[in-house]
C-alpha cells in the first residue's frame, strides 16, 4: 500500500460543476465542446455527479465560455478538500431537493384538484362565458405554476434551441407548452375549433410538470446514495491531527500537518496522514483501504496509513505524505476517476441520447400530423394529447442515468473490497476475461523466501548453533536467500557474529572462517567440488527440492553438518483463490523466470495444470499475445517490474498492490491486498455490474420503444386507447427512478463465499 503513494496520478487540472444537464444527449454535447477548447487533452462527464473533469493545459474561462455555449452553466469545483466537496454537495443537493419539493406542491396544487375534477365526471370543456373566465383563471394560475415551478424546463430549453441543440427539457417545454397554449386557445377563442375539440388540458401541464419535479427529486435522492462508497473513504480522514511540537502536544487542521512532524495517535482515533512510527507498538484495522478484516500490527519503522483505525496502543509516528500525497488521497483520486469514466457500453447509451431527441420530435410531429389528417374529431385535440405525450414519455433521462449510477456503485464497492478499478474499460473487460496469468513470485507465493527446514546432519551441533553459523556466514551476502536466513535467525532471538576470510563462489555458494572453523555453504556442485561426502543426504534435499524449496548444505571443517531449506511460502489463500477461478470457467495459467522443478512443485500445491517456467521479463509479453491469438481474453496478475510489459499488454492488467511502483502504473486494477480473493472480487463486480448496466438499458430502451408508439395512439383504432399526457408524465419520472433504484441494488453485492 505504501507504493501506491507514490503512484503518478492523471493530470486532472480542472473540475467543474455542470448546472442544467438533465439527460444522456447532455453529455454528448458537454464533452464535444469541451474537447473543442485549445489545451485540452481529455474529457470525461459523470452525468450521475453533474460534474465533468478536464485534463490538459487550458485555462478555466474558455472551457466555462465552450459550455455556456451549447446552452449549460458551469462554475470551478473551489473546494479545498474531499471533504469539503461532499460537505457542500450535500447541502447544494439538500436545497434543491427541497426546492423542487416545493415546486412538485405549488404544480400539483393546480394539477391534482383539476385531475380530480376530471375523474369525477367534471366538464373540461369551453361552451359558456363563465366556463371561458373560469377556464381563463385556471390558465393564468397555470401560467404563474409554468413560471414558478418548472421555469427550469422552458430556460433550459430555450437555451438549447439558440444553441441549435436538443434535450429533455426542450421535450418537456414543448409538451406541456403545446397543451397550454393549445387550451388557452380553446378558452380565448373557442369558436375557431369544432365544439367536440374545445378541451382544455391544464390539469396536463400543472401535474407533468408536478410529477417530474417530484421525479427529479426522489432521482437526486437516490443519486445520492450511489457514492455512498467514495464518501465513507472522504469519510475516513479526520479533520485534526495531534501534533508534538517541542514539549507540547497540540491539536491543529489536518491540512496544517507539514512532512516531518511528530504526531500522536491514542487507541480508538483514526490516523491522520502517511507516516513512519517512531514510538509505540500497536494494531491497527486497514479494512477500509485493504478490505484485510484483520488488523495489522505496527512497530518502531513500521509505516501507518491515513484514514486507518488505530486500536489498541497509543503511538509517535513522523509524516512523510501528507494532503494530495496520501494513500488515502490517491485511493479517492483514482476511484472518483474510474466513476468518471465510462466503460464501452455506456458510450454506446450517450451516443443514442444524442440523436433520440431530435427523431422523439419528428415523431411526436408525424403523429400529430396523422392525427390531423387521418384521426376521428376532434382530430385536433387528439393531435395535441398524442404530440404532448409523446414528447413526454420518451425524456431519455432514463437512458443516460443507465450506465454511470451502475458505474459509480460497482466501482465503489470495488474501493470497498480493496480493489482500485481504474477505468470504465477495465471494469467492462474483466467481466470477459476467460484467461487468467499469475506469476508466481509475491503473487501466489508471499515473495519473501523464508528457513523452513534445518535438518541437523551431525549431532555435535544444535539446530540453535547451525542457524547461528549460517546466518554469521550470510550476514555478509546480499543474495536474498542469505537474508532469509539472517532473517529467520534474529526473529529466534539469534544474532550472527562476523566471520573472516568471506568468499562468495558465483553459481556454487560461499566460504568462510568462524571461530576457527572452516566453513562453506551452498549448493550439491559445491559439495562436489570440495569432496565433501554426503552420506546419503542427497535424496533428501531432493524431497525438499521437490517441494519447491531450495536446500543448501552447510559443512563444518570439511564434514557434512546440515541442510537448510529455504522456500517463498505459498499465500495461505492462494489455494482458495484459484478454486474460484476455476469455479468461474477461468483458465488459470502460471508464468514464472524461477526453474521447472520449483515452478511445477508450486503449481501442483495450488492446483494449476498449465505452467510456463523459466520464462525471461521480455518473454513474458509474448504468452499474454499467445493466448490473445487463442481468442482469450486475458488477465495478468503480477507483482514485479517484470511482470510491467505482461500487464499493459493484457487485457486486463491487475497489480497487487504491495508490488512495485512500475507494476501497479502498468495495470489496469490494483488489488490493495496481496490476497487473489481480491482478485476473484474484482471480477465478481465487474460481472454484477455489467449485468446492472444491462439491466439499465434494457430496461430504458424497451421502456421508450414501447411507450413512443402507445403515447403516439397506435392502439386506438383497435381498442380505443390513448395515453394521457398525466399518465405519460408519472411513468417518464418512474423510468428514472426505476434506473437508479436498480443501480442501487448493487450496493447489496457479496461476493461469492471464499
Amino acid at each position: 500500500m505504501n507504493k501506491l503513494a507514490k503512484e503518478p496520478t492523471a493530470p486532472l487540472t480542472q473540475e467543474l460543476i455542470i448546472e442544467g444537464a438533465n439527460c444522456g444527449s447532455c453529455v454528448n454535447k458537454i464533452e464535444k465542446a469541451l474537447r473543442n477548447v485549445q489545451g485540452v487533452k481529455d474529457v470525461e462527464m459523470n452525468f450521475a455527479m453533474r460534474t465533468v473533469a478536464i485534463s490538459g493545459t487550458a485555462n478555466i474561462s474558455p472551457l466555462i465560455k465552450a459550455i455556456e455555449a451549447v446552452g449549460y452553466k458551469a462554475k470551478l469545483n473551489k473546494q479545498n478538500s474531499d471533504n469539503d466537496l461532499f460537505d457542500a454537495k450535500e447541502i447544494a443537493d439538500q436545497q434543491y431537493s427541497e426546492q423542487l419539493i416545493r415546486q412538485m406542491w405549488i404544480a400539483l396544487g393546480l394539477g391534482l384538484p383539476l385531475m380530480i375534477y376530471s375523474v369525477f365526471g367534471g366538464a373540461m370543456t369551453v361552451e359558456t362565458v363563465l366556463e371561458r373566465s373560469v377556464w381563463l383563471s385556471i390558465g393564468l394560475v397555470c401560467l404563474g405554476i409554468m413560471y414558478f415551478s418548472g421555469k427550469h424546463f422552458y430556460i433550459s430549453a430555450w437555451r438549447s434551441f439558440l444553441n441549435h441543440n436538443a434535450n429533455m427539457d426542450t421535450l418537456i417545454a414543448l409538451g406541456t407548452g403545446t397543451a397550454w397554449i393549445y387550451s388557452m386557445v380553446v378558452v380565448t377563442f373557442p369558436t375557431v375549433l369544432p365544439e367536440m375539440a374545445r378541451h382544455v388540458y391544464f390539469e396536463a401541464t400543472a401535474m407533468i410538470i408536478g410529477l417530474i419535479n417530484l421525479g427529479l427529486a426522489l432521482e437526486l435522492k437516490a443519486r445520492g446514495r450511489t457514492s455512498e462508497a467514495i464518501k465513507r473513504l472522504v469519510g475516513l480522514q479526520p479533520k485534526t491531527a495531534r501534533v508534538i511540537r517541542g514539549e507540547k502536544e497540540i491539536d491543529i487542521l489536518i491540512e496544517q500537518v507539514i512532512v516531518d512532524d511528530i504526531l500522536r495517535v491514542r487507541p480508538g482515533e483514526k490516523i491522520p496522514v502517511d507516516g513512519l512510527v517512531t514510538q509505540g507498538y500497536t494494531s491497527i484495522d486497514e479494512s477500509m483501504l485493504t478490505g484485510e478484516p484483520m488488523p495489522v500490527e505496527k512497530n518502531e519503522e513500521d509505516e501507518v496509513v491515513a484514514g486507518t483505525l488505530n486500536k489498541s496502543g497509543s503511538i509517535q509516528f513522523r509524516a512523510t505524505r501528507i494532503g494530495k500525497d496520501t494513500a488515502l488521497a490517491q485511493i479517492i483520486g483514482m476511484v472518483k476517476r474510474a466513476q468518471n469514466s465510462k466503460p464501452p457500453i455506456g458510450r454506446l447509451a450517450d451516443t443514442i441520447s444524442a440523436y433520440f431527441v431530435p427523431v422523439i420530435m419528428i415523431i411526436s410531429i408525424v403523429s400529430a400530423l396523422l392525427w390531423l389528417n387521418f384521426g376521428p374529431d376532434p382530430s385536433l385535440a387528439f393531435a395535441v394529447v398524442s404530440a404532448t405525450t409523446v414528447l413526454i414519455i420518451a425524456c431519455p433521462c432514463a437512458l443516460g442515468l443507465a450506465t454511470p449510477m451502475s458505474v459509480m456503485v460497482g466501482v465503489g464497492k470495488a474501493a470497498e473490497a480493496g480493489v482500485l478499478i481504474r477505468n470504465g474499460e477495465a471494469l467492462q473487460a474483466s467481466s470477459k476475461i476467460t484467461a487468467m496469468i499469475l506469476d508466481k513470485t509475491g503473487t501466489i507465493t508471499e515473495g519473501a523466501p523464508k528457513v523452513t527446514d534445518v535438518i541437523v546432519v551431525d549431532n555435535h551441533y544444535t539446530e540453535n548453533y547451525i542457524l547461528k553459523v549460517a546466518a554469521s556466514l550470510e550476514s555478509a551476502s546480499e543474495h536474498p536467500l542469505a537474508q532469509a536466513i539472517v532473517e529467520s535467525a534474529i526473529e529466534q532471538g539469534i544474532d550472527p557474529e562476523m566471520v573472516t576470510s568471506f568468499h562468495s563462489i558465483a553459481g556454487y555458494g560461499v566460504k568462510a572462517t568462524f571461530n576457527n572453523q572452516k566453513l562453506l555453504f551452498g549448493n550439491h556442485k559445491l559439495m562436489l567440488k570440495n569432496l565433501i561426502a554426503l552420506n546419503g543426504y542427497v535424496a533428501k534435499a531432493q524431497e525438499l527440492a521437490a517441494e519447491a524449496k531450495t536446500p543448501m548444505y552447510l559443512c563444518i571443517n570439511n564434514k557434512l553438518a546440515a541442510i537448510i531449506a529455504v522456500a517463498d511460502p505459498i499465500k495461505a489463500d492462494s489455494i482458495g483463490a484459484i478454486q474460484r477461478l476455476k469455479n468461474n470457467n477461468i483458465r488459470v495459467v502460471m508464468l514464472t523466470g524461477d526453474n521447472r522443478a520449483t515452478a511445477n512443485a508450486v503449481a501442483k500445491k495450488v492446483g494449476i495444470d498449465e505452467v510456463y517456467s523459466e520464462v525471461p521479463p521480455e518473454e513474458k509479453a509474448k504468452k499474454v499475445e499467445e493466448l490473445q491469438r487463442q481468442s482469450e481474453i486475458v488477465g495478468m496478475t503480477g507483482d514485479g517490474i517484470n511482470d510491467a510489459p505482461a500487464l499493459a499488454l493484457a487485457n486486463v492488467g491487475f497489480a497487487i498492490g504491495t508490488g512495485t511502483d512500475v507494476a501497479i502504473e502498468s495495470a489496469d486494477i490494483t488489488l490493495m491486498r496481496g490476497s487473489l480473493h481480491g482478485l476473484v472480487d474484482a471480477i465478481s463486480i465487474s460481472k454484477a455490474t455489467l449485468r446492472n448496466v444491462k439491466q439499465n438499458l434494457f430496461g430504458a430502451f424497451i421502456y421508450n420503444a414501447a411507450g413512443v408508439p402507445f403515447a403516439a395512439g397506435i392502439f386506438y383504432p383497435f381498442f380505443g386507447v390513448l395515453l394521457n399526457p398525466v399518465i405519460a408524465g408519472v411513468a417518464m419520472a418512474l423510468s428514472s427512478l426505476t434506473v437508479v433504484t436498480n443501480a442501487n441494488r448493487l450496493r447489496l453485492f457479496k461476493a461469492q463465499k471464499r
